[in-house]
């Protein structure tokens, strides 16, 4: 099995490192599966730590840029708009959840909790709580970039240490490893596509 998984992964780009920083890009994914996979086609696992880290904290910026602008842009199309409002809702219904810790107040001592709860946030190793979700709520919550830069490369970083030891610890069973964090972003995946179909438009509310 593990052969003929890293044999697959080793075709995608012809690159290693390349197909570590892209698969660490990609949301769900993110370097909880990138380092897993990096270990599996031979870079080590510092090296596929280290690129996973980059790749996957480098999207933070064009999250935090391009979100609001490419749901606008999508929700101009009707027989997507709909979707994209109820996405939209989800994603401020969680910075409403971490905003009611400091009671809709915007002093210094509350964008710290803000930032603690986004770093927090994106710590944990899940699919769903990872930099792009992190960043996206960060966008609803009206914080400035300025102020995500702690909370996502340490809350990343926290992230990715705990992946990293995973593999080290049990690195005979990567395989097993790139296929569960697989399949719990598929269920994750699926778990939030049902969150977004049963919410109703913020202009429904």
């Amino acid at each position: 099995m593990k052969e003929s998984i890293v044999e697959f992964l080793s075709s995608l780009t012809g690159n290693p490192r390349v197909t570590v920083i892209l698969f660490s890009m990609f949301p769900l994914v993110e370097l909880k599966g990138a380092i897993p996979v990096g270990e599996a086609l031979g870079l080590g696992l510092w090296r596929s730590a280290l690129l996973s880290y980059i790749g996957s904290t480098l999207i933070a910026v064009p999250v935090f840029f391009l979100l609001k602008p490419v749901f606008a842009l999508m929700k101009k199309w009707k027989f997507i708009a709909g979707l994209v409002e109820k996405t939209e809702n989800v994603f401020r219904r969680r910075a409403e959840k971490l905003a009611e810790k400091t009671d809709g107040n915007a002093g210094r001592r509350e964008r710290v909790m803000l930032m603690v709860g986004v770093y927090a946030f994106i710590a944990v190793p899940l699919p769903l709580t990872g930099v792009w979700t992190g960043t996206a709520v960060a966008v609803f919550l009206g914080m400035k970039f300025r102020e995500i830069i702690m909370p996502v490369t340490l809350g990343n970083l926290t992230a990715g240490a705990a992946i990293t030891l995973l593999t080290y610890f049990f690195r005979d069973y990567v395989e097993y490893i790139i296929l569960g964090l697989f399949a719990l972003a598929i269920i994750m995946l699926a778990v939030f596509i049902i969150k977004v179909a049963l919410s109703k438009p913020k202009r429904e509310e």
